[in-house]
């Protein structure tokens, strides 16, 4: 569905952001977008949504090139930046006048989601907190149902018990017709939902794996069991402890601890590239 080939973006002739990036994501997936601050996932969002343009190289959204923002493509775009700025209107004004832009737009979903949220339908945008303003825009785009959904931090704002309801919604998102791009720094708040770990750093991906295919090569222990060293590709000290990762040559099936991930393809991308290369299928 979104296919990104030899994608160059510089903001000037000495700034060279992507150079020659390459990257599919296919639908029906969550796709988790994680890295740290400067790492290129705003530039890579902004490209993939039509707000930036590319040097060179192509990114297509179901055949179209999103940078010239036609109509066939914004209808089925939907894009939650981290900090969202509503106009001073009540929501079901606001919904008479965005929701006719979106074909598949479900009024009966958006009314359960705002439920599920806890936020009245007769409510004003502007009497909102952040936190509220949020999920209602959380909730529209849901409800928009388009086929491309991208989400900058969603969970940013949120208090726990709204996280709670963010995940059980989002649960329920996903269909066979549909991206899902979440970029987040919050990983504990998402990892249960992301189908697909995207790992940038420095605007090149180090890691795009399936979760499926990481729980096969890798696991993850509480350093109080006993492990071979062999074994171990990485540890760190958490709060609750030495957390190791490691090989998982007998592909038993463990919690799959992000945050760890994340550090050890940083700390060390073509060991942990390595593996997953010398496994994909044909190797």
């Amino acid at each position: 569905m979104i296919t990104i080939r030899n994608l160059i973006y510089r903001y000037n002739k000495h700034t060279v952001l992507f150079d020659g990036l390459n990257l599919e994501m296919q639908a029906g997936k969550i796709y988790g977008l994680l890295g740290k601050n400067g790492a290129g996932k705003s530039t890579l969002m902004k490209t993939v949504t039509g707000l930036l343009f590319p040097f060179k190289g192509t990114c297509k959204v179901n055949g179209l090139q999103p940078f010239k923002r036609e109509q066939g493509f914004l209808e089925q775009l939907f894009f939650i930046p981290e900090e969202c700025y509503l106009p001073s209107l009540s929501i079901n004004r606001f919904l008479a006048i965005y929701a006719p832009f979106y074909p598949s737009f479900s009024h009966s979903a958006y009314k359960e989601y705002l439920k599920e949220f806890n936020i009245p339908i007769d409510g004003n945008l502007h009497q909102l907190s952040f936190g509220q303003k949020k999920k209602a825009f959380i909730a529209f785009g849901l409800a928009a149902n388009t086929r491309l959904l991208v989400m900058d931090e969603p969970t940013n704002g949120l208090d726990i018990p709204s996280k709670v309801q963010f995940r059980n919604i989002m649960s329920r998102a996903s269909r066979p017709d549909k991206v899902i791009l979440l970029s987040t720094h919050q990983v504990r708040d998402l990892d249960d939902l992301i189908s697909s770990v995207i790992i940038m750093d420095d605007s090149r991906i180090l890691l795009h794996e399936e979760k499926d295919r990481i729980m096969e090569q890798l696991s993850f222990y509480n350093k109080q069991r006993h492990i071979p060293q062999d074994d171990i590709l990485y540890e760190e000290q958490t709060p609750n402890g030495l957390v190791a990762m490691c090989r998982n040559p007998q592909h038993t099936e463990t919690y799959i601890d992000l945050e760890i991930l994340f550090n050890a393809t940083l700390s060390n991308p073509v060991l942990i590239n390595s593996i997953f290369n010398q496994t994909k299928p044909g190797k």
